[in-house]
């Protein structure tokens, strides 16, 4: 689920450090990933070139000034131990994720949402990576296209861009079910960019076991979900094939709204009822751009709407509360998927 902010006129290319690589875009969707080796000086496997989103982008050497300016992608870069190479983040709906608190209080945070491209280009970026095409785009921080003309490489995760129609407006539509490989492919790519690949191929086999994990033994073929990230009254409710989809595949279950492939519909709450789901995830976030943004604020509506209050899953608090970012295609998604397992554990529908 994204958020919205006007970006600000960009800055003059005087910003920017000499040698600053220019990148020209191309054609294609594949986020195949292909490097040319270095030579003199240069650090090895340098300069990279990888296929992202449907352009080419090519790093000169492993950035030392970076700004993340979505949450999962930060996360991304704090798991994998570069908070030193980070010069600023922006656009957060939630704490970082647990175990990532130490390495992120030494990092700027430029805005909880988008921040104007002026205040990214003053922090002199060599290298700038989002979660969502939306963030590097007109209405977002500013588009890709301003920021490469000015020598600074772009990174968007494949997450948003494979699969995926972002053309629509909102926070677009699948054309193809969302796997975690591609949440595996950005922690690999983004390992490579910055000349730690072992430290991607080992977060990627953490995040593998503990899929496996949180997957062992359970049914929940029995159980029909609805997730809800925001907005009380005209909510943004989960689509069949975004991140909830693969915690709900993963798990055996049903998605009440697996009938549509929109990112993130706003749908009524009177099809909610219709539909009566038996448990309910419920995105817990500490932003407050929309109505009922906290899991408590969300409860509460529940338990006090006339057409809510009757469903069985409010009837009988079968809550499971998820970060913001759990419920993005993020790392953190693996997150959800031990959450959304336990409840169902709890709730006597795991099979």
């Amino acid at each position: 689920m994204l958020s919205k902010a006007t970006p600000a006129p960009i800055r003059t290319a005087a910003l920017f450090a000499a040698g600053a690589v220019l990148l020209t875009a191309c054609g294609g969707g594949t986020t195949n990933s292909s490097a040319d080796g270095g030579g003199g000086d240069k650090a090895d496997g340098f300069p990279l070139t990888l296929k992202n989103c449907g352009r080419t982008v090519t790093v000169k050497a492993p950035p030392q000034r970076a700004v993340s300016v979505d949450q999962g992608s930060t996360e991304i870069l704090l798991s994998l131990g570069l908070a030193d190479r980070l010069a600023a983040t922006a656009t957060w709906s939630d704490p970082v994720m647990k175990g990532l608190e130490k390495a992120n209080q030494g990092v700027e945070r430029l805005s909880e949402n988008r921040p104007s491209s002026e205040k990214v280009l003053d922090k002199e970026p060599d290298f700038l990576s989002a979660s969502f095409a939306s963030t590097l785009a007109k209405g977002g921080v500013a588009p890709r296209e301003q920021f490469e003309k000015l020598g600074v490489p772009t990174y968007i995760s494949p997450a948003d861009c494979v699969g995926k129609d972002n053309s629509g407006g909102g926070d677009g539509a699948r054309t193809a079910p969302l796997t975690m490989d591609s949440v595996y492919t950005e922690v690999r790519e983004l390992s490579r960019v910055f000349g730690v690949p072992e430290r991607g191929d080992a977060l990627v086999k953490k995040l593998q076991a503990r899929v496996t994990k949180a997957t062992d033994g359970i049914d929940g073929s029995k159980a029909s979900l609805l997730y809800w990230f925001s907005d009380s009254k005209a909510p943004y409710l989960a689509g069949c094939c975004g991140a909830p989809g693969v915690i709900t595949r993963e798990l055996g279950a049903k998605n009440v709204f697996d009938d549509t492939h929109d990112e993130w519909p706003q749908i009524s709450w009177e099809t909610v009822a219709d539909r009566n789901p038996d448990v309910l995830v419920i995105g817990d976030l500490s932003r407050t751009m929309q109505t009922a943004e906290s899991a408590e604020k969300k409860i509460e509506f529940l338990e006090s709407n006339p057409v809510t209050r009757t469903m069985d899953a409010v009837k009988n608090r079968r809550y499971v509360l998820l970060s913001g970012q759990a419920m993005n295609p993020t790392i953190r998604t693996v997150e959800g998927l031990e959450r959304v397992a336990a409840g169902l554990r709890d709730f006597g529908l795991a099979g």
